[in-house]
């Protein structure tokens, strides 16, 4: 198979964080019928993303995505990668967020059967290398959640 040409990746992510982060956006989507995090900041240390909801979710709605994302990391689902044209991609992956100029390739990454979608960042091969998800605080304004978590 001749290598595909992708897009050049312009930040390094900590593998275990941007693969929580995957599993945390598909989470929102099932749990809030929202899209993914249109605004992310993945750090090794704390991270968070921005989802736009209807209205602030309780303590028992926090507590459910924390649950939710650990139940999926406990799992130990493998996290692979597939490449696609852009014309071969499933209805389901998001390409809003890629940019303009984004190659005819795309690389996809799945999370077992639980998310799908394309980047080309760098992820754990297995759920079990992830750890435990912890979000450490929200902050809902206008119509904006902003979760920030961490793993331990």
């Amino acid at each position: 198979m001749e290598q595909p040409i992708l897009n050049e990746h312009n930040k390094k992510e900590y593998p275990p964080m941007h693969t929580a982060e995957h599993i945390l956006n598909q989470t929102m989507i099932r749990l809030f019928g929202c899209e993914r995090s249109k605004n992310s900041h993945i750090e090794r240390k704390k991270s968070k993303c921005d989802y736009f909801l209807p209205h602030e979710p309780d303590t028992e709605e926090v507590t459910k995505i924390e649950e939710e994302v650990n139940e999926v990391i406990r799992q130990n689902l493998p996290v692979t990668v597939s490449f696609v044209s852009r014309e071969e991609a499933p209805e389901e992956i998001d390409l809003s967020k890629l940019p303009d100029d984004v190659s005819e390739t795309l690389r996809i990454v799945k999370v077992g059967d639980y998310d799908t979608c394309a980047c080309i960042g760098v992820h754990v091969e297995n759920t079990s290398e992830i750890g435990t998800f912890k979000i450490i605080s929200t902050d809902y304004t206008e119509g904006r959640l902003r979760l920030r978590f961490k793993l331990v």
